[in-house]
């Protein structure tokens, strides 16, 4: 079946800052009031006031009484990548797939998405921009006796709509076990029900509100970052006519680093690595990664302790485990308790991007993760929690002093954006894109490799190769 909406159709989208419905002050607006027109709460609960959850008797792993949801367990982890280190930890094991999808319909001949301003217990500010439709299985299948969540009838049977992007990512592999997610994207040309906290934005306007802090949340961006515009492997033809409009396009509305941008994308003829090159750095260093990963007993976990309010490390750092209390009357629930992962401080995630042989280049690092089902995917060029007191104590990761006080003409996206609200308690980053020179860049280990943009959304078709946080910052580039 011919897509209903083409690459070319959604690359035009995303240059068009103002819809058929709002423009951004508008939205700002709407957004606004969606906030504040239900009395949302969450409070922090002793772990004994936690209804329909309890510690496992032996062996003190925390699980909701149905057997669904998800469960908190201990992790002991050995490995030599990028660096011999033991550690233990809990993890949140989240063996079901949920659904993250997003409706595409066309209004004047523009795709514009279906987006719900949606309150989650672990928000910084309660509600954020979120996918059409966001649910777990448990929730879709209505374990908790709540209502059936909004447009799941679209994602459930598909030859309503035609698919743009359908994939199976993962998602925090330091917080997660195996944690994946369906992300799917779905065009319609019949009338779609506008239900009360939803609306319809250009792909433009949500790029613009990617860069407000706090207003996009992570699992609109996992989504969004799989959005093809015609990349290195399909470029346009000027003997189309959506060929020859993508060029005029290109050639009459980009400039500075957009264009450098949306050449990298289209690029194939000045590539500093092949794909197949790529691919077989890749390959060397997840085989060269020699991680084990054992599941162990909550209440066994070394270096964490348990008290009637949280499970915390020692020193205080990392994370800790919370259980909160939460109502939100427009929710399928409208009340509920649940544990969640409280947060210290906020964290740095960093693309570096150099133009390598006249084009923009992005340094993508082999990351290491013990909730990653292969151990290793392509990250950032920096990724780390609590980075300012990681700079303090001089242990930060390589690379972080150039996201320190960047000049301001190479700093191309900097923005404060949370993390997943329904598992993380006020989790943060700042995401940033910084344009260096190539003669300032290092020597780099082994495990550093300079690619395109175009290599890059090649990769994200795909499962298993680009982690959470590199997507995120794809999904906040833009053209304009």
């Amino acid at each position: 079946m011919q897509s209903i909406v083409s690459q070319h159709e959604l690359l035009q989208s995303s240059l068009m800052t103002e819809g058929a419905f709002f423009n951004t002050q508008q939205f700002l607006a709407w957004f606004k009031k969606k906030s504040t027109a239900s009395k949302f709460s969450v409070r922090q609960i002793p772990f004994a006031k936690l209804a329909h959850w309890y510690f496992d008797q032996q062996t003190g792993d925390l699980k909701h009484e149905s057997g669904k949801f998800f469960t908190i367990h201990g992790i002991a982890v050995a490995t030599n990548f990028p660096h011999t280190q033991v550690w233990e930890q809990p993890i949140i094991h989240q063996p079901e797939i949920g659904i993250l999808g997003i409706l595409v319909k066309k209004f004047n001949g523009v795709p514009h998405f279906l987006m719900q301003a949606k309150m989650e217990p672990g928000n910084i500010n309660m509600v954020q921009l979120s996918p059409t439709l966001q649910a777990t299985k448990s929730n879709f299948s209505r374990v908790h006796k709540g209502k059936k969540p909004l447009y799941l009838e679209y994602f459930n049977d598909e030859s309503q709509g035609c698919i743009i992007v359908d994939q199976l990512q993962n998602e925090q592999g330091a917080r997660y076990y195996n944690k994946r997610n369906r992300n799917v994207i779905i065009a319609v040309e019949e009338d779609v029900p506008l239900y009360d906290d939803f609306c319809w934005l250009t792909l433009g306007q949500i790029k613009q509100l990617l860069r407000l802090d706090n207003i996009v949340n992570m699992d609109s961006r996992t989504v969004l970052a799989g959005i093809q515009y015609g990349n290195s492997s399909d470029p346009p033809h000027a003997d189309t006519h959506a060929g020859t409009d993508t060029v005029i396009l290109f050639n009459n509305m980009l400039s500075g680093f957009y264009k450098d941008l949306y050449s990298s994308l289209l690029d194939r003829g000045h590539q500093l690595h092949r794909s197949e090159e790529i691919i077989s750095w890749f390959t060397r260093q997840k085989s060269k990664c020699e991680t084990t990963v054992k599941k162990i007993p909550l209440a066994k976990v070394k270096s964490w302790q348990k008290n009637d309010l949280e499970i915390h490390h020692e020193l205080q750092s990392y994370f800790s485990v919370i259980a909160v209390e939460v109502n939100a009357g427009n929710r399928e629930v409208p009340s509920w308790q649940q544990p969640i992962l409280k947060h210290f401080d906020y964290g740095l995630v960093g693309f570096l991007v150099a133009k390598i042989n006249g084009v923009i280049h992005f340094l993508i690092e082999a990351h290491m993760c013990p909730g990653y089902p292969d151990m290793v995917e392509m990250g950032p060029s920096v990724s780390c929690s609590q980075y300012k007191h990681r700079i303090e104590t001089a242990k930060a990761p390589p690379l972080t002093n150039f996201f320190v006080s960047p000049p301001k003409h190479a700093v191309h996206f900097s923005t404060i954006l949370s993390e997943e609200g329904g598992r993380f308690y006020h989790f943060q980053n700042r995401y940033m894109v910084v344009e260096i020179n190539p003669s300032e860049a290092p020597g780099l280990p082994d495990r550093y490799i300079w690619i395109t943009f175009g290599q890059i959304m090649e990769f994200i078709k795909h499962t298993n190769y680009v982690n959470i946080e590199a997507r995120t910052l794809i999904s906040c580039l833009n053209f304009v």
